[in-house]
């Protein structure tokens, strides 16, 4: 009898420490929100903007840096993307108008492309065994919420100890700083008959499947959901939120103000996140990916109407904030399996980094208009109540994906 493969390989631990690096610093910046804002006099639409761009030119990148790794390598690839990642955040550090740190957050969205999912799910899939890929997919998702466990929090720390410019600075380095740890990263590359396939034919594949463009559809809600809860929820927190009493259990723990309880939420997101995503993998291999991912979008979409409805409390927050974290990132592993599953690994990143493309616009859209309608209304209620109807809508595209994978066409020369 063959000895079952390893689930943690090298491969899966060196994804795993580079996604955690490069989300903890992507999860920080709604702490950066008010600082930003206070210092300039912007308003609030300025800076969401600059997320909103930087989670934008994230998904363009996607699919680039997919098909760059594919082209000349998984390493150089995210050697590359590391490198304008720490561009990014340096020259963010400097800027001091809103068009200046809208335009380097370009940089920094192309750096996430190339440290993130895209590329490193592609890579954890091709070194990962049939039986352990789902569950190997689910735990480098999950590592990204880990980074974001610690990402607010310590940003929020070194906030009290230097200015945000000083943050950004540190966090160039710390992207840098991973990069010592790739040389361990060596996956095997796609069978034969993949191989034969190209580029073209598998995309034609597809982009003429309806289950692609369903996938891609229901994609975008979570994007929307996600980057407008990580870019405003911790100022919708601070300003919203019901005082923290003294000698509560949060007063006693040292959080006392609301500021500090919205970057804790963004750490309890990851942390439960953690539970969810492992959570989805292990189902994942066992249960209809298209039914879960239903299932989530579901659950979302009544977490997201009862917290608005209800007063906003410190309880509120923190329960919403677990329920939220449980459903978070547990898409991504059954988005990318379904992909893998349907079309195969030779191309995954650059067919999933098309898919997170739609992800992306919906974050841009939660970002950009959080921002905005909160400048036109004073609150975050109409696009609040937008990212409900959205999530409800993938909840029902999914429905009707086929799982079942079509084989490849034969070629003329077998005949």
């Amino acid at each position: 009898m063959d000895k079952p493969a390893p689930i943690m390989t090298p491969v899966l631990i060196v994804g795993c420490v580079i996604i955690m690096i490069s989300f903890a610093i992507r999860a920080s910046f709604g702490v950066f929100q008010i600082p930003i804002a206070a210092e300039f006099g912007w308003a609030r639409s300025e800076f969401s903007l600059a997320i909103a761009i930087q989670n934008l030119a994230w998904g363009i990148g996607q699919p680039l840096f997919g098909a760059l790794a594919e082209k000349i390598g998984d390493r150089k690839a995210i050697i590359g993307g590391a490198l304008i990642y720490a561009a990014g955040l340096v020259l963010s550090s400097v800027s001091e108008t809103p068009f200046a740190m809208q335009a380097w957050e370009v940089l920094v969205g192309f750096g996430i492309a190339g440290t993130g999912f895209g590329v490193i799910l592609a890579v954890v899939g091709r070194a990962s065994s049939a039986e352990n890929r789902s569950m190997s997919l689910a735990i480098a998702t999950a590592a990204g919420s880990a980074g974001q466990v610690f990402g607010a929090p310590v940003a929020e720390a070194l906030l009290s100890i230097m200015s945000w410019q000083g943050v950004f600075v540190v966090f160039a380095g710390t992207i840098i700083a991973v990069l010592a740890a790739l040389p361990l990263m060596r996956a095997p590359v796609a069978s034969k008959t993949e191989i034969e396939e190209s580029m073209g034919t598998i995309l034609n594949r597809a982009f003429r499947d309806p289950s692609f463009t369903l996938l891609f559809l229901g994609f975008f809600s979570c994007g929307y959901q996600l980057a407008f809860i990580t870019a405003h929820f911790p100022a919708f927190v601070t300003e919203l939120c019901s005082p923290i009493m003294a000698g509560s259990l949060l007063s006693n723990i040292g959080i006392t103000t609301t500021s500090a309880l919205g970057a804790i939420a963004i750490s309890l997101i990851g942390l439960f996140n953690i539970v969810g995503t492992l959570t989805a993998g292990y189902f994942g291999k066992r249960l209809p990916k298209k039914y879960l991912l239903a299932g989530i979008y579901t659950a979302r979409t009544i977490a997201a109407g009862a917290f608005i409805l209800l007063p906003i409390t410190p309880t509120s927050v923190l329960i919403f904030s677990a329920v939220m974290g449980g459903l978070w990132l547990a898409t991504v592993p059954l988005t990318s399996g379904l992909i893998a599953h349907l079309y195969g690994l030779r191309y995954m990143g650059t067919l999933y980094g098309i898919v997170f493309l739609s992800h992306q616009i919906g974050g841009f859209l939660g970002v950009w208009l959080g921002g905005r309608m909160y400048d036109v209304y004073g609150d975050y209620t109409l696009v609040w109540w937008f990212g409900v109807g959205v999530g409800a809508f993938s909840a029902l595209v999914h429905l009707p994906i086929r799982e079942n994978r079509s084989a490849p066409p034969a070629s003329p020369l077998a005949a």
